[in-house]
């Protein structure tokens, strides 16, 4: 393998140089030390005997080989005892309860975005993309922890700093790593059940594994299986409906109203939203100020204006259709999975090994039934024998929606499997008198996804099926009836579709023969070859100087397709299939990497300074597609005295592009600008933001003016030709670890840290792009496009191209907690306690550095909503973001006997939406039908309220469990309740959010959780 690696042998040499420099100086000031007697791994040379008999194990976080668990990284353990005292099915859940992860990420709560039975972990509020995860140390194709089997794994270490220099990309905000179970001996089989307080939500589990290990290695294998039910969002009262909330920005005799709760919901209902026209009608409702009709419930006649009302959008008599009942607020899934881990002793110091492990998961999410607008590509023909307005509808001219009822929900049907293998060979040799450890090996995963979606229409039939029609001899058909010597032209095969009344017969026969699925099929596939060496190169009075040397090939891989009728045509923003739209994607890339890392014992057994011990490492990677980058990583671990451990790191990070943001095919997208620079453009100066503007000075954007919504393209880098680049940033980490002599079995930890990212990978915004060419930066202007005449001439086009590239800073800091204390036992039991917070300070993202519409966002303690220019940048899955300042965990354990029991608790504290600074906005423009609406009590309504702010009150959730080892049958019988006092989730309100009026992400949307298992041993 031919590799650039002269930075890295530089790195290495001037590491062990450091090295024999601190040996010189050291000598001045240890005693000396026979070097024979050291074993690899000693850092007390004055006790040679008691340290031959400890075993070196590579902590998460490092290469290198340490008997000393506590290192200078920071890493929390959830152990097996808490895995299974959780009464969570799947890791996944269990993990994001932990007060690093934060920052909206996907789980089975979250339906809209969501329903893939997934979970994701974004350690810092920094996004999965930032967060590696780990299998024993070795990357893995499908992120999910859910998809790795509960009952393989004996602990997660959960590294919460950054560590590109140990294992590469994505190691930005830290690394999980699910350790597998190793020398398992038996058989155990175990099964569990659960249900909600409110008899839905049932989740039931089995599983078996079975082991066996000898002289000449160990086998290991089981298989897991469990099942959840999902759960409707109308069966918790603080979902069943669609609440909105709005307030009035004073224009008008009204003064500034505050924010004002409303159940709501979309305009798009089952009895239509149809824009006023044609004189007769205009006639009939001369006080309509919303401007829009919608039929009368129960009346089959759609000619008549007798037959419609003003829609109303608020009140008791609200036409607005409630599409929250529906929706799921626990997505349901079922998933089977199994393991074999073996190795085999080729020779006293050769073996071979297997890991491998295979998940199969089903689930499903489902939302409202569709909804039928002419904004998504629907039309109705002027000449439809049911159209009484006598225009046509269709997007640039006359508005319609409507809620297809009649035709079903829309669900989204997921099947997932995923492979897993990790084979090679290992073993250890001498040099000298120290010994190395070796690992040459394959890691190999592949994850194929399949996606169908039903209760969606192919508009291709149903446009014809709206289009003209008329009355044949008692029978309505489609086409055009005869004129003069013309003939009727009959659209053989083609059912008349009422839009104005979807249930009828006739409407439902229609919408039937339209339905069609759409399909959307995904492989990902990730090889990587390792070699790494590990071992001692030389002794130091202080200890043995290790050293981790390495080489890695990895191949990335993926190809999505997507059925024709999803696919999305990037002119119009709109496909076939309406409004569940997607694009393919196809491509791969390679990386080669070498690394390195030397741990120096420089002092120990002097006063003041029990041990110094220094780490030093060095990535190099080289990208096929972005370049190279070398990332350094320097650690200290000072012990004054036996009690006390200071520690503290400083390194390189770096996150390259995925697969999506290179290669993601062109999509429609959304968006909203606040100002154009090009609004009463005159021509001079020359503006490139202005191409196709009238230089009258005339111009104004109407999507300014008019707060309307903008549709545009988002694509991936190589699409909009955007030379896109690695993310590059730095983490610093900075505590200390206290564990008493005085007090036996107490521990603390405190470290403070601080990350910042440059060139953050995110979609650039329209706004972004005017601004950014307006001041000259010419990298953006070409995607932007403006109509070129007519009306419209100057206005942004949907050929606006928003591409996915680096513009954008982070940076966030905060301080780690932790207190752990196994107390003396007494006659009624042995007792331990302990908690782990987090407190954030800051957290700032900058979204257009350069540009006149920079921001900087610090969102620490604030609710990110979705729609607003703070959650465009949100790293999460589902939309919208929670940062709060402060995230914990404690739990309280007690043993006594055969008897064991555990209080936990899970807090999340206070948070605010919004802020008091005029010049941010409280709410988004987002969904909120009321924005621009007048008020009766004088302006209109506001969706986005400058200078307000809602705040909201910390949440605790209480988890307890009761377990009974039953010795003589070698069975264990738990139980335990989550969320004991059912507290219910903050409602944030539909407007900001996209699911269940709160956020699925941080909250628990189930409530009072009933579990129990029972684990028989063999």
């Amino acid at each position: 393998m031919k590799l650039g690696v002269k930075k890295l042998s530089s790195a290495v040499q001037l590491a062990l140089s450091l090295g024999a420099v601190i040996a010189v100086g050291a000598s001045s000031t240890a005693f000396a030390q026979d070097q024979s007697a050291q074993p690899q791994g000693n850092t007390n040379p004055s006790a040679p005997q008691k340290a031959s008999t400890l075993q070196t194990v590579v902590v998460t976080g490092s290469h290198i080989r340490r008997v000393d668990l506590e290192t200078a990284s920071p890493v929390v353990t959830i152990d097996r005892a808490a895995i299974q005292a959780s009464g969570k099915l799947t890791l996944g859940d269990l993990v994001q309860d932990l007060p690093a992860v934060t920052g909206g990420n996907t789980n089975p709560q979250v339906n809209n975005s969501g329903g893939t039975g997934a979970s994701s972990i974004g350690l810092r509020g920094l996004g999965p993309n930032r967060t590696l995860i780990l299998v024993d140390g070795h990357r893995v194709n499908n992120t999910d922890p859910n998809s790795i089997p509960a009952s393989m794994i004996d602990h997660i270490d959960v590294l919460t700093t950054g560590a590109s220099s140990v294992y590469g990309s994505d190691a930005v905000g830290g690394v999980v790593n699910f350790i597998l179970r190793k020398d398992y001996q038996g058989a155990e089989f175990s099964t569990n059940f659960g249900q909600s307080d409110h008899n839905d939500g049932e989740q039931q589990g089995y599983s078996f594994t079975f082991g066996q290990t000898s002289d000449k290695g160990s086998i290991m294998g089981g298989v897991d299986y469990n099942k959840t039910d999902g759960i409707e969002a109308g069966n918790r009262k603080f979902s069943r409906n669609s609440v909105s909330i709005y307030g009035t920005n004073g224009t008008g005799p009204s003064a500034p109203q505050p924010p004002t709760a409303n159940v709501g919901g979309s305009s798009s209902a089952p009895n239509g939203h149809v824009q006023l026209k044609g004189s007769n009608f205009a006639a009939a409702f001369p006080g309509c100020t919303s401007g829009y009709v919608a039929h009368n419930a129960g009346t089959t006649d759609t000619l008549s204006p007798a037959s419609y009302h003003c829609f109303q959008n608020n009140g008791p008599n609200s036409d607005k259709y409630n599409f929250a009942t529906v929706n799921l607020i626990l997505t349901p899934q079922e998933r089977t999975n199994a393991f074999l881990m073996g190795t085999y002793n080729l020779t006293d110091h050769v073996s071979a090994y297997l890991d491998l492990y295979v998940d199969k998961t089903s689930s499903n999410a489902a939302l409202a039934p569709d909804p039928l607008t002419t904004l998504g590509g629907f039309q109705i023909s002027q000449n439809n024998y049911y159209n009484p307005f006598g225009v046509n509808y269709q997007n640039g001219q006359s508005a319609f929606g409507v809620r297809l009822t009649s035709l079903g929900l829309r669900e989204q049907f997921f099947g997932l499997t995923t492979g897993q293998v990790h084979t090679g060979f290992k073993g250890d040799f001498p040099i000298g008198n120290q010994t190395w450890q070796w690992d040459v090996g394959l890691d190999y995963g592949h994850t194929t996804t399949t996606e169908t979606t039903t209760g969606l229409v192919n508009l291709n039939i149903l446009n014809q099926a709206a289009g003209p029609s008329f009355n044949n001899g008692g029978t309505v058909v489609c086409g055009t009836p005869a004129v003069g010597a013309q003939k009727a032209n009959i659209i053989a095969g083609c059912i008349p579709f009422n839009p104005f009344n979807i249930n009828t017969p006739q409407s439902i026969a229609s919408l039937q023969a339209a339905a069609s699925p759409g399909l959307i099929t995904s492989l990902t596939q990730e090889k990587v070859w390792h070699a790494d060496f590990n071992g001692g190169v030389f002794d130091l009075p202080a200890g043995t100087v290790n050293l981790a040397v390495g080489a890695d090939y990895r191949q990335e891989y993926e190809d999505q397709k997507v059925d024709g009728l999803l696919q999305i045509n990037p002119v119009t923003g709109t496909c076939t299939l309406g409004s569940q739209c997607s694009s393919a994607l196809q491509g791969g890339y390679n990386v080669k990497e070498v690394y390195a890392e030397a741990f120096f014992p420089i002092l120990n057994d002097l006063p003041f300074v029990k041990s110094l011990n220094v780490d030093i490492g060095d990535r190099y990677s080289k990208f096929n597609l972005f370049g190279t980058t070398n990332n350094l990583k320097f650690a200290i671990e000072y012990k004054p005295f036996d009690d006390l451990l200071l520690r503290g790191t400083m390194a390189e990070v770096f996150r390259a592009p995925n697969l999506a943001e290179v290669f993601g095919a062109p999509t429609s997208s959304a968006y909203r600008i606040s100002s154009d620079p090009c609004t009463g453009y005159t021509g001079t100066p020359v503006n490139p933001a202005c191409v196709n503007v009238k230089t009258d000075g005339s111009f104004v954007n109407t999507l300014v003016t008019q707060n309307l919504q903008g549709n545009g393209i988002v694509s991936g880098a190589e699409f909009a030709g955007f030379p896109i680049k690695p993310e590059k940033g730095k983490t610093f980490d900075f505590g200390a670890v206290y564990s008493p002599s005085w007090a036996p079995g107490l521990s603390s930890t405190i470290d403070f840290w601080h990350l910042y990212l440059n060139n953050v990978i995110t979609v650039v915004g329209v706004q972004s792009e005017l601004d950014l060419c307006a001041a000259g930066d010419t990298t953006f202007c070409k995607f932007i496009s403006r109509e070129t005449s007519g009306v419209n001439q100057g206005q942004l086009s949907t050929q606006t191209l928003q591409p996915t590239g680096n513009l954008g800073t982070t940076s966030t800091g905060g301080v780690d907690f932790s207190l752990n204390y196994k107390l003396p036992e007494f006659s009624f039991g042995k007792f331990s306690v302990g908690m782990n917070a987090t407190y954030l300070k800051y957290f700032n993202e900058q979204t257009a550095p350069g540009s006149a519409s920079n921001t900087t966002y610090n969102d620490a303690g604030h609710f990110m909503p979705f729609g607003s220019a703070q959650a465009a940048a949100c790293p999460g899955a589902s939309g919208n973001c929670l940062f709060p300042r402060w995230k914990g965990q404690g739990y309280v354990n007690w043993q006594l006997g055969n008897w064991d029991a555990s209080w936990r608790l899970r807090y999340i504290g206070r948070f605010q939406m919004g802020s008091a600074n005029p010049t941010q906005d409280v709410l988004p423009y987002g969904t909120c039908s009321y924005d621009g609406q007048p008020n009766p009590a004088g302006g209109t309504y506001q969706c986005t309220i400058r200078g307000a702010e809602l705040k909201y009150g910390a949440t605790v959730y209480n988890d307890v469990s009761l377990g009974y080892n039953i010795e003589p049958l070698n069975t264990r019988v738990e139980f335990g309740v989550n969320n004991l006092f059912d507290k219910q989730p903050p409602l944030l309100y539909a407007n900001n959010t996209l699911n269940a009026n709160t956020d699925p992400s941080d909250f628990d949307l189930i409530g009072r959780f009933f579990f129990g298992r029972v684990t028989v041993k063999f």
